[in-house]
């Protein structure tokens, strides 16, 4: 499985080693693919595409954004199954998407607004790590891809895209 990552950002590199740290309970041996660019993006691509029943993790960033138009047209074109952390963007043609739920996080982002208004400062404020996810698989990537989605799988999304 490739993880795609912009090197030079820290996040990049901790969400790589959180992936790596479960591969020994799913037996699955992943390989960090660095980019800077939409040439690295697709020699990247290109690497994991000739590695048989390769996969894809791609993890948000400035860089991934910009380029995902590239990023999914390189994946479709390989036939490599991907995963993204932006449930928006899954419109694009992307297969799956597992992030944090942005709705939620603008609920809670309104109780903030209403404690400033208040007149509590933000600075007292404590940093809240997302607390909601959301599954979302699109069956039409899939079905482009060749792929079955377990129905086990199917039970657990949020959101199935016809």
């Amino acid at each position: 499985m490739g993880v795609l990552r912009d090197p030079a950002l820290t996040l990049g590199t901790a969400q790589f080693a959180a992936i790596q740290a479960m591969t020994p309970t799913v037996g699955v041996e992943v390989t960090p693919i660095g980019v800077r660019d939409a040439g690295e993006i697709e020699r990247g691509i290109g690497a994991l595409a000739r590695i048989s029943n390769a996969e894809l993790i791609v993890i948000g960033s400035a860089l991934t954004a910009v380029h995902r138009h590239l990023i999914i047209a390189l994946a479709a074109q390989h036939k490599l199954p991907a995963i993204y952390n932006v449930r928006f963007q899954l419109m694009d043609g992307r297969l799956l998407s597992y992030g944090p739920s942005f709705l939620h996080q603008f609920r809670l982002a309104a109780g903030y607004v209403d404690r400033i208004l208040k007149g509590e400062k933000p600075g007292d404020f404590p940093v809240q790590a997302p607390t909601k996810y959301e599954l979302v698989i699109d069956m039409r990537t899939a079905k482009a891809l060749g792929l079955t989605i377990p129905p086990s799988l199917l039970a657990r999304a949020d959101e199935v895209i016809e």
